[in-house]
């Protein structure tokens, strides 16, 4: 097996824009070595099956959505209240949208691990540690809420970006940033539980 990584980091990264593009059926090794403009047979040297390409995509989707430390940072400047929750609910549906590719990835890993167990406990994972940092991120910061609050506000923004980038029709004519501010508001009420 091949081990150069940024190689590999790259055929996973092509894996990524072939899953959001063609979905888990054209995720093929051939499709990705032409994605990532390489010879035919390249991918097949840095995975050991098909399995091991979705379980490393998964892997990789995480990485690639995950915020840099200096914007989250800089996002964090303002008190900690009900409105500074809103914008960072505001700041993830920019940055979905600007990962569109990852995201609709993201789609396509999640059906295909109901069928991989593999790529599933690799997404449990991941999907789970990041939900836990949230909790912690939220609750060191002092933002309003409590655990429960970050998980209401998980489900609620997941179905408004499922709904945004697979079914945009259903909320046409609805404004996004004004839909983050009623879910928010709906879930973190005017004096912020704690």
């Amino acid at each position: 097996m091949a081990r150069n990584p940024e190689r590999r980091t790259a055929l996973v990264d092509a894996a990524i824009e072939v899953l959001a593009r063609e979905g888990a059926r054209g995720l093929t090794f051939r499709a990705v070595d032409a994605q990532a403009g390489v010879p035919v047979g390249t991918a097949s040297n840095y995975f050991t099956s098909r399995d091991d390409l979705f379980t490393q995509a998964g892997r990789r989707i995480h990485v690639r959505m995950t915020p840099d430390p200096a914007q989250v940072g800089e996002a964090m400047r303002a008190a900690p209240s009900r409105e500074l929750v809103t914008e960072l609910m505001r700041w993830l549906v920019r940055r979905m949208t600007a990962e569109r590719t990852g995201y609709l990835a993201m789609l396509e890993l999640r059906l295909e691990a109901t069928r991989r167990p593999d790529l599933q406990a690799e997404l449990n994972r991941a999907v789970r540690a990041a939900l836990e940092e949230s909790v912690r991120f939220h609750l060191d910061a002092g933002l309003p809420g409590d655990a429960d609050t970050v998980l209401v506000l998980y489900l609620a923004m997941t179905g408004v970006l499922l709904e945004h980038f697979t079914l945009p029709d259903v909320l046409s004519g609805t404004e996004l940033d004004r839909l983050v501010e009623t879910v928010v508001s709906r879930i973190i009420p005017p004096s912020g539980p704690r």
